[in-house]
């Protein structure tokens, strides 16, 4: 609603003008009344007044004093003066101030009031059409300027510099010296990615935010430009004098520490980047860059939020599954162990065991991927039925983790979802009417599977199954096949692509709005919002 202020000495006329229009109607909030200049001057400065209706002679502070004053802290204020017949050559004055209308208090009326409120609503409405209109073109120009960055740092990287002098006058376009000076590249990574486009829902908003946080960070820096290349990564480019006096990368490196606080500050985010070599050609320069790229295995041992040098990692001449056998022992009792502290123990110690002696990133993935599939494998085997696990989906996910950090949450966060499947079968000790309605729910997931089902298929009386499920386990049958339905449902998102309706179809649901509105109460999304998160994620 907009914001209305009204000043006047004489406290009568400011509850006139109070209480003789619905404000409301008019889209603007309960106006603030002050009786003089200064104290309206100092509430404004915390303020700000849409619409300001003013006095002109009053003590300390006048009419003209508080109009200037106000206009200085936002130019577009839409005022209105008081005026008495005898204070008629200061309402002319008044009006080289850009005032828009002056009311005379000896024959102000309601109808004359409301007129003057309706022609400052249609105002105000017809600027914010415009300023949103404004505001629209400038993100589209943005975007688009974005959008052709990005195709020049991909063509630099992978397509033959065929002309180099053009490319020059391209780069220049993004406000980048090319003659004289060598380059520097640098590739930084949004750390803990999997976290971090959930929090914004969208590679496209990650990326738009990202972008302009960067961009405000080096608006005033020559010599600096940002290249988004993808959701996760992306690349600063610097510009130097070629000359002894000046060291790049120490110069590079205080740039990028501050643009990764700065990052941190406004959007909560961890950035970590690999800086590459000086390059003198644009040549030297595609060749780098392509080198920074295929750094995965530098990256992957990077601490969150770090700027360092690139290097060429060294593996340790160790095979990680001597001890997998030891491993998978103790996951399995730290599943078992109902203690948080020792999930995030165990899971601590075996990536410390990994960051002490390192190995190539995809070892490491495809030991932790076998780990989880005999784990989950374990867990079915102790409900009474083999099943055989997600292994694309768990795959899929792997895949996308591109740090040694980011491994540790998402496997911390993986072992804590087998904890609840863990504590039921352990809840029920093994009693085999429960293990037969898990094994049931299990076998019919394409199926609509009642209460009343299962209870027959046991030969129970449907009320005494009830109690005994939620007794037994801790949440109620109904919960229970929910809950197993949109865990399918997620992998079948993750790993095929089935329609939403086909995969509705798969579970047993006759009516797609349901199972939408079931899935987005039970993950916080509709499918295809997942299915898109998903996507935008890779």
């Amino acid at each position: 609603m907009y914001k209305v202020m009204l000043v006047d000495d004489d406290y009568p006329v400011l509850e006139f003008l109070a209480e003789s229009v619905d404000w409301h109607a008019y889209g603007m909030a309960e106006p603030t009344l002050h009786q003089d200049g200064e104290e309206a001057l100092a509430h404004a400065i915390t303020n700000l007044p849409d619409i300001l209706i003013t006095d002109i002679g009053m003590p300390g502070m006048d009419g003209l004093r508080l109009i200037e004053k106000i206009r200085e802290l936002k130019p577009n204020v839409r005022v209105a003066i008081l005026s008495c017949h005898s204070q008629f050559q200061y309402a002319r004055q008044a009006m080289k101030l850009n005032v828009q209308d002056y009311l005379l208090k000896d024959t102000l009326d309601t109808e004359e009031l409301a007129k003057l409120l309706r022609q400052f609503k249609e105002s105000l409405d017809e600027e914010k059409i415009a300023n949103r209109q404004q505001e629209n073109l400038r993100h589209i120009l943005i975007r688009n300027r974005e959008k052709m960055k990005e195709s020049f740092i991909r063509s630099t990287i992978h397509q033959p510099i065929l002309h180099p002098e053009q490319w020059k006058r391209e780069l220049e376009s993004f406000g980048l010296r090319t003659d004289g000076v060598v380059f520097l590249p640098a590739l930084m990574h949004v750390d803990q990615f999997q976290r971090a486009w959930k929090r914004f829902w969208t590679e496209d908003v990650l990326r738009f935010a990202l972008n302009n946080v960067i961009e405000e960070l080096t608006a005033l820096r020559r010599g600096v430009v940002h290249f988004a290349y993808s959701a996760k990564r992306s690349v600063m480019l610097f510009s130097f004098e070629d000359t002894l006096k000046i060291n790049p990368v120490e110069e590079a490196a205080d740039v990028l520490r501050e643009i990764v606080r700065g990052v941190g500050s406004s959007l909560k985010l961890s950035l970590s980047v690999i800086i590459g070599e000086k390059c003198r050609t644009p040549a030297d320069l595609q060749k780098e860059m392509a080198d920074l790229l295929a750094s995965g295995g530098q990256r992957f041992y990077l601490e969150d939020g770090a700027v360092v040098k690139k290097r060429h990692p060294a593996y340790a001449d160790v095979d990680p599954f001597l001890y997998y056998d030891k491993a998978r022992e103790e996951f399995m009792n730290t599943l078992l162990d109902r203690q948080e502290e020792v999930l995030a123990d165990t899971v601590r110690r075996w990536i410390r065991y990994f960051r002490d002696q390192p190995q190539p990133p995809e070892t490491i993935k495809d030991w932790v991927l076998k780990l989880l599939l005999d784990l989950k494998l374990k867990v079915h085997s102790m409900q009474g039925f083999q099943a055989a696990p997600a292994a694309e989906a768990l795959h899929k996910e792997m895949f996308e983790i591109d740090s040694l950090p980011e491994l540790e949450t998402w496997l911390s966060d993986y072992l804590r979802s087998l904890r609840p499947v863990v504590n039921s079968i352990l809840q029920t000790g093994g009693r085999p009417e429960i293990l037969q309605a898990i094994r049931y729910v299990s076998a019919n997931m394409d199926r609509r599977i009642g209460l009343e089902d299962v209870a027959a298929h046991l030969h129970m009386n449907p009320s005494y199954f009830s109690r005994m499920f939620k007794k037994e386990t801790g949440e109620t049958f109904t919960d229970f096949v929910i809950r197993m339905k949109m865990e399918r449902a997620r992998e079948l998102l993750d790993t095929t692509n089935y329609s939403v309706g086909t995969i509705c179809d798969m579970l047993g649901y006759d009516n797609q709005s349901y199972f939408i509105k079931t899935f987005k109460s039970a993950v916080g999304v509709t499918p295809m919002e997942y299915r898109r998160i998903g996507a935008a994620a890779r």
